[in-house]
């Protein structure tokens, strides 16, 4: 089944590489106005723009770590576009959170994890709801992870943290506007091919391992997932949040 996206217009984070940039992709190719965002201009934000058929102009640059920064992004989208239809909320930081060493590694892992994955993301959802209410609707689709619902690594606790955040407001903002015709909806990866998943030998074997389907999930599977949930196919799953983890993790 195909999927149209024409007249919409999608704002995706984190657009220069893995998820994002395959959701730019394919996005565009079922004929929406894409707006990608990065934190800033790079060799691989002009390669995505590029292969989307996009101009060089065309994406959003934030960086999601600075306070206020995703109401400044949402801003920036609804002046560059004149209306938003939907929301990506993929852009996402993975940093340790040590239990033991000093503590100022402590503090700034805690402190930037939830700059950027959840009260960026936050903001950016406070301001598109506005937004949609005036218009009638929208669509967010924030990526979460395995991690929120069963944990991560004894270092990363942070993350797990700020992925448990995402899935809390999505489902709270989904029971609470549905009626309003704003749809939400979360998305939890266990490990994608993207600069997260691991590099070592040994963690790479151990992270496989522990997939029944024998393999990591490939970007383009997320994004086909973005695109259904975007093309309004099942308004009736607001609230839902899809696993996507080779069953690694079932609930």
């Amino acid at each position: 089944m195909s999927f149209n996206l024409n007249g919409k217009t999608v704002l995706i984070t984190g657009a220069s590489r893995g998820i994002g940039a395959a959701a730019v992709k394919l996005c565009h190719a079922a004929g929406a106005r894409v707006l990608p965002h990065a934190s800033g201009p790079s060799d691989k934000a002009s390669a995505v723009a590029e292969a989307a058929g996009l101009g060089s102009d065309d994406f959003l640059y934030q960086d999601l770590s600075v306070h206020g920064a995703g109401f400044a992004l949402a801003q920036q989208a609804i002046e560059k576009a004149g209306r938003l239809d939907a929301v990506v909320n993929n852009a996402g930081v993975y940093l340790a959170s040590p239990l033991t060493g000093d503590t100022g590694a402590w503090d700034e892992g805690w402190a930037k994890t939830m700059a950027v994955n959840v009260q960026a993301p936050a903001d950016i959802c406070r301001a598109t709801i506005a937004h949609f209410r005036e218009h009638g609707g929208g669509t967010i689709v924030n990526i979460a992870s395995r991690a929120g619902h069963r944990g991560d690594g004894l270092e990363k606790a942070t993350y797990a943290a700020s992925k448990g955040a995402v899935l809390a407001m999505t489902k709270t903002w989904a029971r609470g506007l549905s009626g309003e015709n704003i749809l939400l909806y979360a998305i939890a990866p266990g490990w994608v091919e993207t600069r997260m998943a691991p590099e070592d030998i040994e963690a790479r074997k151990y992270a496989v391992n522990e997939i029944p389907l024998g393999r990591v999930a490939q970007p383009e599977e997320v994004a086909e997932t973005i695109l259904f949930l975007l093309s309004g196919a099942c308004p009736s799953m607001t609230g839902a949040t899809l696993d996507i983890n080779g069953a690694s993790y079932v609930r």
